[in-house]
């Protein structure tokens, strides 16, 4: 558990936040999705600035020794704000996955550069099922005259085409291993993915042949943990932007006015708002209980993580697709956010597993205990 303290992590939130307000508004985000790689350069500097990048980093690498708990604080604030950014990839993801390496030359390296934003980190982790488990991998690895080889498919890929680095999940000859290796190689190859969520870069990368360093220590077991907790940050965001959305929809009641009343006053759209609230309560709790089972290391932890990852994707869907409604007509417009929070639901539906798939481990968890 990180020794970070409650109010030093508020104020880290509070900073963020203070961030996102100046550097991501509307006219920000919309400006920044419309770029090829689909983020402000500028704001991902500044984020390195601030130590966020280094939050799941040791100190001894240059980073702020954060936890699960602290990454769900702050992911809520970057749901709020639909920030878009290779955060997840680079900063949960490949975070955790070098960290769990034991050779210490290639963890200084990294470590360091993801700290300090020089480099951006992509994660080819699943297949074309995307099913973001051992069972989807395609890639595999061999090794020829003492170098690794990688053949195959991933899939679905975030922020790949501005990556200086992969981190591929390859099937070897005993298990699933994760390899590090330069996408710029002529031996790996881009397709472009489309998406209903323009905030977001996807992509399908191929392999033919490509060298690759294998990255010494990281086994099922740490790839499974740096999941988890790309999960949980995925709730936590879940959770900040389905509060968001909310209270936008609840300002939008107070403040519209229909044959001279306020439509916030109409009884069957204050039971609708009040069914929404009980969705963004449970989201935030649902959360932030897996980041603290998660920090903590609870045996428990497994199953509040995949209870969090499919209630707050649920939240996030139905809420979205209420807000719209309830906003009426200038909801289905471009110039309105609401249809921008309700495509990034719509994503989080199964980024790092579907709904359905983690309530099912859910329920093999609770069978086991």
């Amino acid at each position: 558990m990180s020794e970070i303290s409650s109010d030093d992590r508020q104020a880290m939130r509070d900073s963020f936040a203070r961030l996102l307000a100046e550097r991501a508004g509307d006219k920000a985000l919309r400006e920044a999705m419309a770029t090829p790689h689909g983020f402000d350069e500028g704001l991902w500097k500044s984020m390195a600035e601030m130590g966020l990048l280094g939050l799941m980093v040791d100190p001894d690498y240059g980073g702020i020794g954060g936890d699960a708990q602290i990454l769900e604080d702050l992911m809520e604030e970057a749901g709020a704000h639909l920030l878009c950014s290779p955060f997840l990839s680079t900063a949960v993801m490949a975070a955790s996955l070098i960290s769990a390496s034991t050779d210490e030359s290639v963890k200084a390296e990294l470590l360091s550069s993801i700290c300090d934003g020089s480099q951006i980190f992509a994660i080819a982790a699943t297949g074309e099922k995307g099913l973001w488990s051992n069972a989807d991998i395609s890639v595999g690895a061999r090794q020829e005259k003492g170098e690794w080889i990688l053949d195959g498919t991933a899939s679905f890929v975030l922020h790949a085409e501005k990556a200086d680095r992969l981190l591929v999940f390859a099937r070897t000859d005993e298990n699933v291993r994760v390899f590090v290796t330069d996408p710029a190689m002529e031996t790996v190859a881009f397709q472009k993915l489309q998406t209903n969520d323009p905030t977001l870069r996807l992509s399908k990368i191929s392999f033919s042949t490509a060298r690759a360093q294998l990255l010494p220590g990281v086994d099922e077991t740490s790839i499974e943990t740096a999941l988890d907790l790309a999960r949980v940050a995925l709730a936590g965001e879940q959770a900040g932007g389905v509060k968001r959305i909310f209270d936008l929809t609840v300002d939008y009641l107070k403040t519209r006015y229909q044959f001279g009343r306020q439509i916030g006053s109409y009884q069957s759209l204050k039971h609708i708002a009040a069914d929404m609230l009980i969705e963004v309560e449970s989201a935030a709790s649902a959360a932030r209980h897996a980041a603290k089972m998660l920090a903590t290391g609870s045996p428990e932890a497994k199953a509040f993580v995949s209870l969090a990852a499919f209630a707050c994707a649920d939240a996030y869907r139905d809420v979205s697709a209420q807000a719209i409604q309830l906003h009426g007509g200038i909801a289905y417009t471009w110039e309105h956010p609401a249809h921008l929070y309700w495509r990034r639901a719509r994503t989080g539906l199964w980024l790092f597993g579907s709904s359905d798939q983690h309530r099912e481990e859910y329920l093999t968890c609770l069978e086991a205990a």
